[in-house]
């Protein structure tokens, strides 16, 4: 063998050398890993977060984290959360372990103390907490580890369950959900793709308040999109206060939707009875319609029923496109799949009207 081949030979050896070493190292540190009981886990904001690999004890100060967590099936590790929580009533059915619960965050302040107390292995957290540097000290001094949970798309919802699911070790439930949420859009995809844009019904979508609305890059404008319709309030000009989008009565006259949406217990009978509203052609037609409320508001920016709110608004609005759908049954069969409850069926009544379902403040 001539010089030139022995280098050759002596350098394809080293490159392999280098190559099993580097697979010998990249398998030490997955051991590692995993027999030091951290399980790495990403944020919203992008944050990698070392947690237990067993979490037993769960802060949700994000109302939303308390309906994942329960539906993920580890409600009962719930020790601390944001107040909203306690005033849904099926929820509290389903996981009393919320009525136990202490309250360390009331109107967006964490009190700190009592958090401490309540001693969680984890806190999941709304991004608008770590916008205060005041908050984010408060955390940082207890040396608990958190997770900042935000969405603003269905994209981003269903990674918000994948990543809560991650964290607690419940990542199977997470995908069988986030499975469900796919197949729901799909079909009701598939019923209204054919309607013509000028066809498709103008809705205006009140959130909580009768003139809190949707801006374009929301979850709420992109679900009534998928439900064949138009929210009229996306893409206008609306006024940010605190976070929240509002639109003038003006411009609700000048849109002048076919239907109007609710999720907020009463403001329909106001919106029908206010004597400023009734020039609408939905109030005129009595299109002004509460939508379901279950463990949380249907539809709502922060709500995990969004799937549900597809399908009841597309079947509402298109019920010949959707007569083959059961609402009833549907919803009966997501809690008792989802949370493991059986609602009977005077309480499944009750969701789909969105009446009486949280305790008031």
């Amino acid at each position: 063998m001539n010089t030139k081949k022995k280098v050759q030979l002596c350098l394809i050896l080293f490159f392999v050398y280098l190559i099993l070493a580097a697979c010998s190292n990249a398998e030490a540190q997955k051991s590692d890993n995993l027999d030091s009981g951290k399980n790495i886990v990403v944020d919203y904001l992008g944050r990698s977060v070392s947690l237990p690999k067993k979490v037993n004890r769960i802060a949700c100060l994000y109302a939303y984290t308390g309906h994942v967590v329960t539906m993920l099936g580890d409600g009962n590790k719930i020790v601390a959360v944001n107040n909203g929580l306690k005033r849904d009533t099926l929820l509290l059915e389903i996981n009393p372990a919320i009525e136990d619960a202490s309250v360390p965050n009331i109107s967006g302040k964490i009190n700190i103390e009592e958090l401490a107390k309540a001693n969680p292995d984890l806190v999941f957290i709304q991004e608008e907490t770590v916008k205060d540097d005041g908050e984010v000290r408060k955390l940082e001094e207890l040396k608990i580890p958190y997770l900042v949970v935000s969405f603003h798309s269905v994209k981003e919802q269903q990674q918000s369950i994948d990543m809560i699911g991650r964290a607690i070790g419940r990542e199977d439930k997470a995908d069988k959900f986030n499975r469900f949420y796919n197949e729901i859009i799909q079909q009701v995809s598939e019923k209204v793709k054919d309607i013509p844009e000028k066809d498709r019904i103008k809705v205006y979508h009140s959130v909580m308040e009768a003139t809190r609305t949707d801006p374009v890059d929301s979850l709420p404008a992109e679900w009534i999109r998928l439900a064949g319709a138009i929210d009229v309030s996306a893409g206008e000009d609306l006024k940010l206060i605190e976070n929240k989008y509002f639109a003038n009565l003006e411009q609700i006259l000048l849109w002048d939707s076919d239907v109007i949406l609710v999720n907020e217990d009463g403001v329909a009978d106001y919106i029908l009875n206010n004597s400023q509203w009734q020039t609408l052609k939905a109030v005129k037609e009595k299109k002004v319609y509460q939508l379901p409320n279950g463990v949380s508001r249907w539809g709502h920016p922060g709500g995990l029923e969004t799937p549900l709110a597809i399908l009841w608004t597309a079947k509402t609005l298109y019920p010949d496109k959707f007569e083959d759908t059961d609402m009833e049954g549907m919803t009966e069969k997501f809690y008792k799949d989802f949370f493991d409850y059986k609602p009977r069926k005077s309480e499944v009544e009750k969701i789909l009207t969105g009446k009486d379902m949280r305790l008031a403040k």
